[in-house]
This record gives structure tokens, sequence and C-alpha cells, in this order.
């Protein structure tokens, strides 16, 4: 099928680019000594995530249990959750997926632990954690000494065992605080197994932490216009675009496209919702549901109306979440279409 023969809005994933992505991170973190674990929060498609793995991965990350729950069922069965799974039904799940799998899933509080362990307890089986260790984006995480009072609680719980530190993003500024946490646990007869980083940025400067055994990345694969603008990557390193056609030129100056916030998502840059490839100073600069806003105030050549024209999104893992399938395509052709196989699974 050709290109031109999809509908719009539309997902298109360039082939050679994301098997190129794939390649050069995997070969950025043998390089560094450190394995590499994909978060399929970008793409949420076991097919990807099977490249991935088949390029060197040593398993993958998983944001949510239902999300983890499709992977598993597709045959991923070293899964890491680097969240807070909290409430009866949720560690149910959670323990169900360990009598066959190898789960790891990380913890900041106590009553997240005591969960756990009361949900491992029910199968008599040991469920691994690692404790999330507090860094400078304020989001989830324990200070230094609390994570050493988790870590003994967990190591001296029956049911559970302590697999080590999660940090998120890896960054080298978490260095010293990594460093004294080790240190707290050496001196506390704790062994730690792995210290899990994570972030696209982080994985740039994976030397600069040789602490780390591991690092989860999700947006490499397919990368956005977030990537690009941080200086992660170039244009032409972004395997996803969206296809949209302009349905209306109310003004000489403004464009609206067929593709909104149910299609690009609700993020934004300083230079707005998303890059138009066709006409680079054009400016997406507000979304209705289903509308584009499109400034074309800047461009010399404006796109008529019927026009299709291709955009690099803000968020790569947002737009996944929004669409039934995505299309892999090679030059003009798409040659795959994939079911979003964990779209919407937030529980």
């Amino acid at each position: 099928m050709h290109i031109e023969e999809l509908e719009t809005p539309s997902v298109l994933i360039d082939l050679d680019r994301l098997e190129r992505n794939i390649e050069r991170m995997q070969a950025r973190c043998d390089d560094a000594g450190v394995a590499l674990r994909p978060h399929i929060k970008t793409h949420k498609i076991p097919a990807i995530a099977r490249m991935q793995v088949d390029a060197g991965a040593i398993g993958i990350a998983c944001q949510k249990v239902g999300e983890a729950e499709v992977f598993a069922q597709a045959g991923f069965n070293d899964i890491l959750i680097p969240y807070n799974i909290i409430g009866k039904h949720k560690t149910a799940r959670l323990a169900d997926l360990v009598l066959y799998n190898r789960m790891t899933v990380a913890a900041d509080n106590l009553p997240v632990i005591a969960g756990l362990s009361e949900a491992a307890a029910a199968l008599d089986i040991r469920l691994r954690v690692l404790v999330d260790l507090a860094t400078e984006i304020e989001r989830t995480g324990a200070t230094v000494s609390r994570v050493v009072e988790l870590a003994k609680i967990i190591d001296n719980d029956e049911h559970l065992h302590f697999a080590g530190l999660m940090i998120y993003p890896s960054n080298a500024t978490i260095r010293p605080a990594l460093q004294e946490t080790l240190t707290l646990l050496h001196e506390a007869g704790i062994g730690v197994e792995m210290v899990s980083g994570g972030g696209t940025g982080a994985a740039l400067h994976m030397k600069e932490v040789p602490e780390l055994t591991e690092i989860r990345i999700g947006t490499y694969a397919f990368n956005d216009w977030t990537t690009v603008s941080r200086g992660w990557c170039a244009p032409e390193d972004c395997a996803m675009t969206v296809k949209a056609t302009v349905v209306s030129r109310p003004t000489e100056n403004r464009a609206i496209l067929d593709s909104g916030s149910k299609t690009l998502s609700s993020d934004v840059l300083e230079d707005g919702y998303g890059h138009i490839l066709e006409y680079p100073d054009a400016r997406i600069y507000k979304l209705n549901e289903e509308h584009g806003f499109v400034d074309l105030s800047a461009c010399d050549a404006k796109p008529e109306i019927a026009e299709v024209v291709t955009v690099i999104p803000v968020h790569a893992c947002v737009v996944t979440n929004l669409h039934n399938v995505l299309y892999g395509v090679r030059g003009d052709q798409v040659e795959l279409t994939w079911a979003v196989a964990a779209r919407g699974l937030v529980q």
C-alpha cells in the first residue's frame, strides 16, 4: 500500500529510522557496559519490543501491570515495572505474573512494600523489589536514609527480595547520593544486585554514572520533537510522524488540520504542538480535540486546502497511546500495520 492511500490523521513509523535508532542505542549501551532495558510505553507493541530484545536488550520495562500482562502473554519474561503498585487487586495481578515470569517492581514507601509482601505471601512466592531513590525532578523516590531503611525491611521479608536501586533520571547529578546509598547498604550487609537508571537524555551520559547496571529508556526508538529540541537527536532520527490534512484555510495566515489533541496530544513546546516538515516556519499554536490551529504568517509558501502535511509530534509516547494502529513504512510504502496492543492500559 502506498502511504497516500492512508486516511488522515495516521501515525507512520519509518522502519529504516526505527531499526537504526534501536541499533545505535544498543551499541551505545554495549560500549558503556550498561544493559539496555527498553521501556515499552513509547510504542506499546510487542513486535517492536521483540526487535529491541533481538538487538541485545536484556528485558523490558512496563509502567503499569496492564502493560506487563500484555507483554508477558506475548512471551516477554524479564519485566521491570518502575512504579509504586498499590491496591489489592493490582498487587494480586502482579503476583500472578511472578508465578511464570521474572518480575521486578519499584517502591518508595512502607504501604507499597506491605502490599507487595501481602500479595506475594498469598501465593507463597518472592517478589523482586527495587527501592526508588529520589532525584532532582521531585517525583517519586525516597531520601538516602529512607532508602536504606526500606531496603532493610525488604531484605528481612521472607516474601520479598531486595534487588537494588532505581533512579529516574539517572543524570550525573545523582551520583553523590547514589554512592552514599551504596556505601550505607554495604555497611549494613545488604547486597545490591542492580542499579537501574532511566531517561533518554541520561542515556547519552551513562559513562558518568558507572554504578549503573542497566538503563530504562523508551523514546529513543521513535524520537520526537522534544528529543530534537533538547539536542538529543536530529530531525532525521525521528521515526514517528503524523500525516495530517489541511481541512480549512479560514484566513491567509491560518490553517486548520484534522489533527487535534486526540491525535497529537496536549504536550507543547515553545514552538508549538509539533513540527511540520513541509512548512518548518509554520507553528501549530493551538489544539482542540479534532482541530490543529496553524499560524502561517512566517511562511513564504503556504499549504492549500486538502494538502497532506507531515508532523513530528512533541511527545511520541502519548501519540502512540492515542491511536489504535501505527503504520510501519519504508520509503513511500506501508509494510506493516501494528495494533497498539497495550493502548490505554493505565491500571
